[in-house]
């Protein structure tokens, strides 16, 4: 899989929209997509092609969990991956959510600066490590 450049946002509150989006492309140099919740998000996720999908675990309408499920029903994203974004971050809340497939958590609230970077590690340690690249 190449670098990460393409992420794709669903977040309900405009506050963190706009402050992480900020973030992911004034420091993280990344292609931002932000979807307002669930509905847009499969709507849109298949035209915008993300490498990463940063989503809400708790929403009005669909939660992240119901997300995830309907992205990993389809070909075209079932292996598209995923960050969880929540303020429940307990470690079984965590390990839940892993089970649920996602890569990792970020918890909120997170330091906007560090957003780029943490993205970029999770991206390292799970997605380059597993398809072999950059491993001897």
């Amino acid at each position: 899989m190449a670098q990460l450049q393409k992420i794709m946002m669903v977040e309900d509150d405009p506050d963190i929209q706009v402050v992480a989006s900020l973030a992911l492309e004034a420091v993280g140099g990344f292609e931002v997509m932000v979807c307002s919740g669930g509905t847009e998000a499969l709507e849109r996720v298949e035209s915008f092609a993300p490498d990463l999908v940063m989503l809400d675990v708790m929403m009005p309408g669909m939660d992240g969990p119901t997300v995830l499920k309907h992205l990993r029903e389809r070909p075209q994203t079932k292996n598209l991956p995923i960050v969880f974004m929540t303020a429940k971050a307990q470690s079984h809340e965590i390990a839940l959510y892993k089970e649920m497939g996602a890569l990792d958590v970020v918890t909120k609230p997170f330091d906007p600066m560090m957003l780029p970077q943490t993205l970029l590690d999770i991206w390292n340690s799970n997605v380059l490590a597993q398809s072999g690249v950059g491993t001897t």
